[in-house]
Formats: structure tokens, C-alpha cells, sequence
């Protein structure tokens, strides 16, 4: 496994062992047990918990290190070396019952991830990606989809919690996708949506206001597959600034020429 500032095969034990807690929680959990964060936002006491588990495990694992946590925020202090953590993506899924959730933990040094692992829970799939040595899915080498007909290609994407003003040009782009390409999905974790493109599953996805937990981990995981990721503007600000896009470069280019026609992005 490729060199990096953490030793990969610790990174992903922490991993299994908090995904361990998350599939019994599963089990037990009953949606009655979930709080809302917003409306249409829930969170539960398995959250805190599983952000708990990797955040002191993480700190053992690299002390000098920062942390951005979904739930708790966690103090970052312009520290070079900073963990991202996702303890449960596609929390809605986990408290309908729906068994496609993960956990999404980066190593970012100086803003950009160096190192990630994202955990499909239920389906025991651990892919992980240092920067410069490839993404991986246990010990198999991952690599993005070659398809470039529009009508194999399968798109991915997630439905937007802000800004609904933005509606109606989003549904415009759904409705090009549907006309002009294979398929459409909505798995309802974006961290599973980077993962699968990664390995060849998915051919692209972009999905808009998400947060640095929610891709750090997977946008690593698409580049060191061979695929491109970018912000709608085609920018570098897919971790900061809330809109990614990342496939393949062929559907990378494909999608993105439909974000523009919608006006979700800018124009050349």
C-alpha cells in the first residue's frame, strides 16, 4: 500500500471497527430514535457516536493533526495536516432502514486530501486512495469507466437541501440527462456515489451544496482512478465551495457541457 503521512492498513481497521458499531446500531435503530438538524436534515445519537470513535482514533493515529467534523465541527487552526470526517453518509437511509450508507474519513495536508478511505457498511467495501499511488477497493486497483456512448453511461446524483431558488435550472439539467444519457441514479450518499464512479460503477456524478465531509474522501478516490473532478465551473473549488462534478474525462466533459446549457454552470 502507497506511502503516506498515516499508515493505510490502520486507517482502514479504524474504519471497520467503527463500521462494526454503525451495522449493529442498524439493526436495532428505529426511526422514532432521530433528531433533525433541519426539516429534512436528521441526525441521531449514532452519528455522535461513530464521529466520537474516529476522531479519538484519528487523533492517535496522527496527534499534530486537525480535525472538520459533520457533527461537531472540530478545530481545524490552519493546522498543515487536517482529518475530514463523514461518521455516516446517507444518514436518511440509515434511519429509513435503507442499507447504502458509509463513512468518509481525508487526510488533507495544506486543503488537499493526501489520503482516504470510504466504507460501504453494509456490503463490508473498503476503497481507499493515497495521493500518487492509485485508489483501490481492498487490495484491487480501481479505475474509472471507459464508456463513452450516451447511451451507456450512468449518471449519479443527490438532490439539493439549499438554495431552492436553483430548482428549476437543476431539474433542467435531470431532464438533458434523461433525454441524452443511459441512466440515472440517487443513492442518497454522495461518498458511495464517488466511490462507485471510482470503480468503474457509476461513469460521473455531480450533485450542488455539499461540504468538505461529504467528498474529501471520494473526490481523492475518483482522481487517483484516473478520473477528473472539478467544481461546475470546471475550478478547483469542489471541496470548498459546494458543487462538484467527477467521472471519467469523457463523461466529466459530457455532463458538463449539459450543467451549462442549464446555466448551473458558467459558460466557456
Amino acid at each position: 500500500m502507497g506511502d503516506t503521512v498515516v499508515a493505510i492498513p490502520a486507517l482502514l481497521r479504524i474504519v471497520r471497527e467503527v463500521g462494526a458499531y454503525l451495522r449493529d446500531e442498524f439493526r436495532r435503530f428505529s426511526r422514532r430514535d432521530a433528531e433533525y438538524k433541519t426539516a429534512r436534515d436528521p441526525v441521531s445519537y449514532v452519528d455522535r457516536t461513530a464521529e466520537a470513535m474516529l476522531q479519538e482514533r484519528c487523533a492517535r493515529l496522527l496527534p499534530e493533526a486537525g480535525f472538520i467534523l459533520e457533527e461537531s465541527g472540530g478545530e481545524a487552526q490552519e493546522k498543515p495536516f487536517v482529518w475530514v470526517i463523514d461518521p455516516l453518509d446517507g444518514t436518511k437511509n440509515f434511519v429509513h432502514g435503507i442499507p447504502l450508507y458509509g463513512i468518509s474519513v481525508a487526510l488533507l495536508h495544506k486543503r488537499q486530501p493526501v489520503a482516504g478511505v470510504v466504507y460501504a457498511v453494509e456490503q463490508d467495501e473498503a476503497f481507499w486512495a493515497v495521493r500518487g499511488s492509485g485508489a483501490y477497493r481492498e487490495k484491487e486497483r480501481l479505475s474509472v469507466s471507459d464508456t463513452a456512448d450516451p447511451d451507456k453511461l450512468l449518471v449519479v446524483t443527490g438532490f439539493m437541501y439549499k438554495n431552492p431558488e436553483r430548482a428549476e435550472r437543476y431539474f433542467r439539467a435531470l431532464n438533458e440527462v434523461m433525454r441524452r444519457f443511459g441512466g440515472l441514479r440517487r443513492l442518497g450518499s454522495a461518498a458511495l456515489d464517488l466511490a462507485y464512479v471510482a470503480a468503474g460503477r457509476m461513469d460521473v456524478f455531480f450533485e450542488m451544496d455539499l461540504n468538505p465531509w461529504d467528498v474529501a474522501a471520494g473526490s481523492l478516490l475518483v482522481q487517483e482512478a484516473g478520473g477528473v473532478v472539478t467544481d461546475f465551473a470546471g475550478g478547483e473549488g469542489y471541496l470548498w465551495e459546494g458543487s462538484i462534478l467527477a467521472g471519467s474525462p469523457w463523461a466529466h466533459e459530457a455532463l458538463r457541457a449539459v450543467l451549462r446549457e442549464a446555466a448551473l454552470a458558467p459558460s466557456a
